[in-house]
């Protein structure tokens, strides 16, 4: 995800932070989590009716995309504060909703702790976000502490003014490196111009083993039927073992 809003050379270390920590254990009520899981939800099958039909396979992490989301929503107000109420399906006050977002995301983190990833590595989780702001712009007290204490994040400092392209590289290197080099070129050239005055970056890098590993021996080639009646061929993976599984009108659901 990448968004953009438009209205001396970048500095890819700076980090203007507020002095508070993160929360590590936030008091949240059942209610209020249940309430942001229903909205996330609802907004990540909204998101899939809206890109479903892009070409090519399909890969996306609303969660992280809401996560994303909820830090800019810190700094919204008036109608883009409702815009974007009505648009991710955040129900919570302000003051309620970002607390909920720390303690999924913690909980979220937390579950691969000790479990293994592929090739024998250890299982990551690394979902990357970040704001750039324009350069010697006047960022709210309020709003960095909210970053700070329900995101462990801040804004980091760019000139698009003086040096756009520039910007772009400070920020594709710095996606680049968390993302472990998976994605080198997030922001195509041109895309960021002497205009933008604040961007924010969503990358997520996920590396783990199967629950059920898969002998590599029995893939085979196989036929795979598309939406559109035709077929490719694809390797297909095979096991026999015991899995939940569920259909519906449209749909059949396997749980890995």
């Amino acid at each position: 995800l990448l968004g953009l809003v438009a209205c001396a050379q970048p500095v890819s270390g700076e980090l203007i932070k507020s002095d508070k920590e993160r929360v590590s254990n936030p008091d949240v009520s059942q209610t209020n989590l249940t309430a942001l899981v229903a909205g996330n939800s609802e907004f990540a099958f909204n998101l899939y009716r809206a890109i479903r039909n892009t070409d090519g396979n399909l890969f996306y992490s609303p969660h992280s995309i809401s996560l994303a989301l909820a830090m800019t929503y810190a700094g919204a107000r008036g109608d883009t504060e409702q815009q974007m109420d009505d648009t991710l399906r955040f129900t919570l006050p302000s003051r309620q909703l970002h607390p909920a977002f720390n303690w999924l995301d913690i909980e979220l983190a937390s579950r691969g702790e000790g479990a293994e990833g592929k090739n024998e590595e250890g299982f990551r989780l690394n979902i990357v976000n970040a704001i750039w702001g324009q350069k010697d712009y006047e960022f709210l007290s309020e709003f960095l502490d909210i970053l700070a204490e329900n995101y462990g994040a801040g804004l980091r400092p760019l000139d698009f003014i003086k040096a756009p392209e520039e910007s772009r590289i400070t920020i594709n290197n710095w996606v680049s490196e968390q993302t472990e080099g998976r994605i080198e070129d997030l922001i195509p050239q041109g895309l960021i111009d002497t205009w933008t005055r604040l961007v924010l970056t969503n990358a997520i890098y996920f590396n783990a083993a199967w629950q059920y590993p898969f002998e590599e021996s029995m893939t085979k080639d196989g036929p795979f039927y598309l939406l559109d009646g035709s077929k490719v061929t694809v390797p297909m993976m095979k096991q026999t073992e015991h899995f939940g599984y569920t259909e519906g009108e449209g749909y059949q659901a396997v749980e890995l």
